[in-house]
């Protein structure tokens, strides 16, 4: 369960930019769309859903970037990163002082039904701090912090008394441009795994829904558990299609095309050794109610995506994983946004408070019937750079203000500008013409 993420200092974020799922004083719909997190002690109420808007260029993405490469770090760090192996980070390129400063990431999240706040600031070339406090008896206790001493060069390290295991062996083994929690994580640090395994598999960021792979979805679907859900959902969203066929059938070199060269085509045959290629079609129901097969790939871009998209749906909502996506309006009706945003506002469907978080054009769901006021989040450029800002900082009335009118008005701010077209194009008027 995500709590908050912060970040400073990347791409187009220059200053400090929180996004919190932490529900607010209201009690619009807190039914459905909040639930209260599983600690002990102190429990708060979170959000299912978080949506953000602005323009284009404005930083949306960037967020959720940032988050995903706060992510790739975390997972990569003593595996992918070696040595001397430069750091995924770029600064705010647009002021002379921020692009010389390092980038900040830090998030607090619930797992295994404990709170943690964990982050790290860093260059591209070292990890300069890293800290990590943890909350099992709603108290923060302090397991580790690193700073780098940079008139020394070397790392100094701190570590809590509830912080237990081979430090010592473990910060020595912690190089410069690789986390602790990381290094840690592979030399068997069984404490820090709650931490590390929620990165790797519960949180789920998607840059680009264009790109999504349906395998997953295939994968699922031959399990017959699955098979039903998926089913259901293709009737729910009325694409007239019956179910899935697939089958498997082995890889047979001998389709390759002719002229393909041989290197490639011996390494792409060694690749694909004894495994096994999908077949997939989709069923239809003709006039006269037998079934009639299409290639997937004759199915629109849509109904493709939707495909694509229910494996990952599903895994999440069954999980209670925190799913981050990236313009979820792409290809997609504004009935179907709406109708996935509300599966996560569903206790029959989101039985393990999973929680979504997207960017999005589309306005059509910006409404007090779908959204709590605190769920709805804008993003513009200020001085060039990204600042993120929640509706409730304008105090919309519950029930009352209509969100959408109010924002193509201009009231929140966080909208495209469009200069004059004749103006821009240098075209010029004689006579009134």
């Amino acid at each position: 369960m995500l709590i908050q993420f912060k970040v400073k200092n990347y791409r187009s974020i220059k200053e400090e930019q929180i996004l919190s799922m932490v529900k607010s004083k209201g009690k619009e719909l807190e039914e459905t769309n909040t639930f209260p997190s599983p600690e002990k002690k102190k429990p708060i109420k979170l959000l299912s859903s978080a949506t953000i808007y602005g323009p284009n260029a404005s930083g949306k993405s960037n967020l959720l970037k940032a988050m995903q490469t706060m992510q790739k770090i975390v997972l990569n760090s003593d595996s992918k990163i070696k040595r001397g192996t430069k750091l995924p980070v770029t600064p705010f390129l647009l002021d002379s002082e921020t692009k010389e400063q390092p980038t900040e990431f830090e998030i607090i999240f619930i797992s295994k039904n404990v709170r943690y706040q964990y982050g790290f600031m860093l260059n591209d070339e070292i990890i300069l701090e890293e800290w990590l406090y943890a909350f099992p008896e709603g108290a923060s206790q302090t397991w580790f912090e690193r700073e780098y001493n940079q008139d020394e060069d070397k790392t100094d390290w701190y570590f809590g008394s509830k912080f237990t295991g081979n430090k010592k062996i473990w910060s020595e083994s912690t190089r410069e441009n690789a986390l602790f929690l990381s290094t840690a994580i592979q030399l068997n640090s069984e404490q820090l795994e709650p931490i590390y395994d929620w990165f790797s598999d519960n949180l789920h960021v998607l840059e680009s829904t264009a790109r999504l792979d349906p395998g997953f979805t295939y994968n699922l679907y031959q399990k017959e558990k699955y098979k039903t859900k998926i089913n259901d959902f293709l009737t729910i969203a009325d694409l007239d299609i019956e179910e899935l066929n697939i089958t498997e059938e082995d890889f047979d070199s001998s389709k390759l095309p002719s002229d393909m060269p041989k290197d490639l085509k011996d390494k792409l045959c060694e690749d694909m050794k004894d495994k096994k290629l999908l077949d997939v079609s989709s069923v239809h129901k003709n006039i006269q109610g037998e079934d009639v097969y299409f290639d997937f790939n004759e199915e629109s871009d849509g109904t493709r995506k939707f495909i694509a998209f229910i494996g990952p749906w599903i895994d999440t909502l069954e999980r209670g994983n925190v799913l981050v996506i990236d313009e979820l309006h792409d290809n997609f009706h504004p009935l179907m946004v709406k109708f996935l945003i509300e599966l996560f506002h569903s206790k029959e469907m989101n039985t393990n408070n999973a929680q979504l978080i997207f960017t999005s054009h589309e306005t059509s769901v910006m409404t007090q019937e779908i959204f709590r006021r605190d769920q709805i989040w804008f993003c513009e450029k200020k001085n060039k750079a990204t600042e993120l800002f929640s509706l409730i900082e304008f105090k919309p009335r519950k029930g009352v203000t209509d969100i959408e009118k109010s924002y193509f008005s201009g009231r929140y701010g966080a909208l495209p500008y469009f200069s004059n077209i004749e103006r821009a194009m240098g075209v010029q008027y004689v006579d009134g013409k």
